[in-house]
């Protein structure tokens, strides 16, 4: 094998996207996941500890009516929302909830301050999180994993005959080969 076919083949696999859903890349997953998630949840606590002052500087400048009502569901939504997604419970819903806020947060920094990235970088980093958690679910390593895994094992299949699973599981092995 020459150089360049050398070469050629670490580049491949540097770009080569990983669509496998392998434990390393699961590990990274859940890593993103609860970080996202633990330093999401001092937000909501900033959020509650001032409600008047949140309110009149970020939720009526926006222009939101009911500023405090608002207030109180974005600092409840983060502080809810957070906990769900590191332990990757209900994490669409959570992630939709943060996602939601941080849209908000991106509205409020652009009406501001215009595109400025330093107003935008973190609620545009966070909303980036919680969009992938949003379209992907929390991963394999996740409570909604398990619940998925356990309900799958105990209910039935709307089709399902009681000699059908066999022949379901031997169809889905000859598909894969």
């Amino acid at each position: 094998m020459n150089i360049f076919q050398r070469l050629s083949g670490v580049v491949l696999a540097a770009l080569r996207p990983n669509l496998a859903p392998n434990y390393p890349s699961q590990i990274a997953w859940t890593v993103l996941r609860v970080v996202a998630g633990v330093v999401m949840v001092h937000n909501g606590l900033d959020k509650l500890s001032n409600i008047e002052s949140f309110a009149e500087a970020y939720v009526k400048v926006i222009g939101l009516p009911f500023p405090i009502f608002f207030s109180y569901l974005a600092g409840y939504t983060e502080l809810l929302a957070a906990p769900l997604l590191v332990l990757g419970l209900f994490t669409r819903p959570a992630a939709l909830g943060l996602f939601s806020t941080m849209l908000v947060a991106i509205y409020h920094h652009v009406k501001v301050a215009g595109f400025s990235i330093p107003y935008l970088e973190l609620s545009s980093l966070y909303a980036a999180c919680f969009l992938f958690f949003l379209v992907n679910g929390g991963g394999l390593l996740s409570a909604d994993s398990l619940i998925a895994g356990w309900l799958n094992a105990v209910l039935p299949t709307k089709d399902a005959e009681p000699n059908a699973a066999p022949k379901v599981a031997a169809s889905n092995v000859a598909a894969n080969q």
